[in-house]
């Protein structure tokens, strides 16, 4: 091996003709020395000075080096350092093993492997089309009941890729796949903290090369036509400018769809306005609709103005998506079945987690046999998927709502690397009927544009069709049931803009009978129920008796269709509608 001149930029490790360049930003004044080792040893075989400098910037390149056989690390201060642009990381195969960076047991690896995408690039599916679905790498097949082969794996999630297809999601929301640090006073399973961003978690790989199946996970996911998002909640100790590169860097490496992240630290301005990054998805989570539909599902009062906005809000503007429930928090089942948290497992007495859940255990704290407790959960869940999937913005669903996954109440599995905090497949053939529900649910979305436009509707009459886009009812047309004590809303969607069916949806939280009036349809349209709490998704549309007028028993949605008499759908969806 030859030391040449070498580049200051980029950082990191880079091939130049047949030589790697080495660049690693050093505090002055301090020693900086490059240490090769032959792969897989523990001891360097060669330590080469870092003279060359530009500000706080130390670089060199070698000649005639294989980066496969060899792996590296940095001297800094006589402290032992791994390249904090490392592509990819030795010696962290095994999860929750601890490793002794001091002792050269983690080192960076030299990635330059080619791969293959057979011609695949981002989907770029538009986002009001969007069906999501969060999940954890490790936790979405970790349980042995999620019958995979590379359980808790990148691969994993490959095998499942059938059975969310099959569902109707076309996004994957992944909780962070870089390599953190997991074995910290308490087991950090979420991956929150400090890591080394650019490299593939090497413990969620199957395989010796997390690089590699990490790409065969997006390509897989793009071949079933589902968008792949990363959460990258960088630490502030992250420069802005390190968090912009390593965003290009998945995007264009790993042609990842899009990134959720913390904009109180990452620098959005800065991102929105990157011109690689400019048709890749930027998202943020948010609770508002999280918070104002869980309290307006166990029926508190003064909620359905603040339900009106955020059934017609549309995700998109602002890169946000609507969830029930998500990783923080309780799981839709535990919503439903605790009103407390319960993480006396987590260690620290029951103090972590979020405080308001604003959660109802429909009559007992926790796991029950009392069937009328039992059928009210059902009947919520069934009502929580309905507000979810019904409302105008993007949704997403948390792994293992669509069939009641549990973590025994606790609301913050951040440390919880075991059945409580893994998703718990067996409960899919427990509740089968919930997840066939939530499916055919997604279907009737899919098929009607009015849940989905791509503007947002404004409440009047925009193709003078003699009724506004989207309206609001109560016991009496037209006129919103806004008092403080309401508990039930009427909302009526035209397919005049959007193309498609007139849908009309009641729903009534309330713990007593509600009516609702319904608006008069055109001479030839009827109104027709096609899913409802209590009767599913029916397997054909049933004629109303009473077209002026439907009553709903308590805590009751159900979905209307104006279509003519004889039942057969009328209306083509407009030219810009695509599929979803």
């Amino acid at each position: 091996m030859k030391e040449i001149q070498g580049r200051p930029l980029p950082l990191g490790t880079t091939m130049i003709g047949n030589a790697v360049n080495f660049s690693v930003a050093v505090p002055q004044e301090k020693e900086c020395q490059l240490l090769l080792y032959r792969a897989r040893a523990k001891k360097p075989s060669a330590i080469y000075e870092m003279n060359r400098e530009i500000g706080e910037v130390r670089y060199l390149a070698l000649e005639g080096l294989e980066p496969s056989k060899y792996e590296y690390n940095y001297r800094i201060g006589g402290k032992i350092v791994v390249d904090p642009y490392v592509k990819a990381i030795a010696g962290r195969k095994t999860w929750g093993r601890v490793c002794d960076i001091q002792k050269h047991e983690v080192r960076g690896i030299l990635y330059d492997e080619d791969y293959d995408w057979e011609g695949d690039e981002p989907l770029r599916l538009p986002y009001h089309s969007i069906i999501a679905y969060s999940l954890h790498i490790r936790g979405f097949t970790r349980h042995t009941s999620s019958r995979v082969q590379s359980k808790g794996t990148f691969s994993g999630v490959i095998e499942k890729l059938p059975y969310l297809k099959d569902l109707g999601i076309n996004q994957i929301q992944c909780m962070p796949v870089y390599d953190f640090e997991e074995c910290m006073q308490y087991r950090n399973y979420w991956g929150y903290g400090p890591a080394y961003c650019f490299a593939p978690k090497s413990s969620y790989a199957a395989s010796e090369d997390a690089v590699r199946e990490l790409k065969d996970m997006v390509k897989a996911c793009h071949q079933a036509g589902i968008e792949v998002v990363l959460e990258m909640p960088f630490t502030e100790e992250v420069s802005k400018q390190m968090m912009e590169e390593c965003l290009r860097y998945y995007m264009i490496e790993y042609h990842i769809d899009g990134f959720i992240l913390n904009p109180q630290i990452a620098p959005m301005t800065a991102i929105y306005a990157d011109p690689i990054l400019k048709k890749t998805k930027i998202m943020v989570h948010q609770i508002d609709f999280q918070t104002v539909m869980r309290r307006f599902l166990k029926g508190d009062e003064g909620m359905v103005e603040s339900v009106m906005y955020w059934l017609k809000h549309i995700s998109g503007k602002d890169g946000i998506f609507n969830c029930i429930a998500n990783q923080n928090g309780f799981t839709l089942q535990d919503m439903v079945s605790y009103d407390r948290k319960h993480n006396e497992m987590n260690g620290e007495h029951n103090q972590d987690g979020p405080e308001y859940n604003y959660s109802w255990n429909c009559g007992a704290e926790g796991p029950t046999r009392k069937r009328a407790i039992m059928g009210l959960r059902n009947r919520q869940m069934r009502n929580a998927f309905f507000l979810l999937l019904l409302a105008q913005g993007t949704p997403c669903i948390l792994a293992g709502d669509e069939f009641g996954n549990s973590q025994k109440g606790n609301n913050n599995v951040y440390c919880q690397d075991n059945p409580v905090g893994w998703t718990d497949w067996s409960r899919l053939e427990k509740n089968q009927e919930l997840h066939d529900f939530v499916k055919k649910l997604i279907g009737i979305r899919k098929a009607h544009p009015v849940f989905w436009p791509r503007e947002e509707m404004c409440g009047i009459d925009q193709m003078s069709c003699g009724v506004p886009d989207v309206s609001y009812h109560g016991e009496n047309a037209w006129r919103a049931p806004s008092e403080v004590f309401s508990r039930q809303l009427g909302v009526y969607y035209s397919g005049a803009v959007v193309g498609g069916e007139d849908c009309f949806v009641a729903y009534n939280m309330h713990w007593i009978k509600h009516s609702f009036a319904l608006p008069a349809l055109s001479r030839k349209k009827k109104w027709y129920k096609i899913a409802s709490t209590e009767e599913g998704i029916l397997e054909s549309a049933e004629l109303l008796e009473n077209q002026r007028m439907v009553a709903l028993r308590e805590r009751t949605v159900m979905i209307i269709v104006g279509r003519e008499e004889h039942g057969e759908k009328k209306g083509k969806a407009r030219a810009d509608i695509v599929s979803a």
